[in-house]
This record gives C-alpha cells, structure tokens and sequence, in this order.
C-alpha cells in the first residue's frame, strides 16, 4: 500500500512589514479585511515549511532579507535593563522560597521544640539566604 502525501503545497507569500505569511488561495480575503501586505513576496511551499512550520535554529529568530524574503537572523540581546529585572525578580523569588523554609523551622527553635537536624537545617537555610540576598 502506498501512503501519499496530501499536504497542500501551494504558494504562500511572506510578508516583511509583519513578518507574517498569507496563503495564495486566501489573497483576496486578506484585502478585503484590510491584512494585506502591499510588498508581500510569493514564496514556494518548501520555504513556507522552512520558516514558517519548523522552529527556528538556536539563537535564531525569523527576520527578512533587504529584498523582503524570509531569513533566520540572530536573536538580539536583551537590554541591560531587562536582564537586571529578570535577576531582581529570580532573587525575590529565591529569598522567599528561603523564608517559606525557614519559618517553621525557626518556630520549631523558638518553641524549644527543635530536633538537632531542624537545627542544623535552619542554619544552613539561613546561611543560604544571606548569601542570596548579599548577591548582586
């Protein structure tokens, strides 16, 4: 028995403005809805795959070529300012995660109720989160 293959291969076009894809049999559709991308460039199906249908490659992102055809280009970095954030955020959660730890063990402590693991647990739980708060 042979298994074909029914995947509809028609052309797409790439859109550069939005890097966006419309399929040919929908053009008059996307005019009418005012979606149309006036310098959209008709690709064939084995591009739209490439790009369209498969991840882009690590530290890849989908961009266009000066001509308006679609391209992996490399992801930008992130600004500082965002990355600052991302750190000041995964510290917050790290000190809390620490606090949620350490409050009963500290009650344990302070009821006199403490084995000599909670103990020690407490002390490195503490020590753990001192050493989270002092990093930059």
């Amino acid at each position: 028995m042979v298994i074909m293959n029914l995947v509809n291969e028609e052309t797409y076009y790439f859109g550069q403005r939005e890097l966006a894809w419309f399929a040919a049999s929908m053009k008059k559709d996307y005019i009418e809805a005012g979606s149309w991308d006036d310098k959209a460039k008709a690709v064939p199906y084995s591009v739209y795959r490439e790009f369209a249908l498969s991840e882009a490659p690590l530290g890849k992102m989908l961009g266009s070529t000066d001509d308006g055809y679609p391209t992996w280009i490399d992801i930008p970095p992130r600004p500082k300012k965002e990355l600052i954030a991302d750190a000041e955020n995964e510290k917050r959660v790290l000190m809390q995660g620490a606090t949620d730890v350490i409050i009963p063990l500290q009650d344990a402590v302070d009821l006199e109720m403490a084995t000599e693991d909670e103990i020690t647990q407490l002390r490195n739980w503490k020590l753990y989160r001192l050493n989270v708060y002092r990093t930059d």
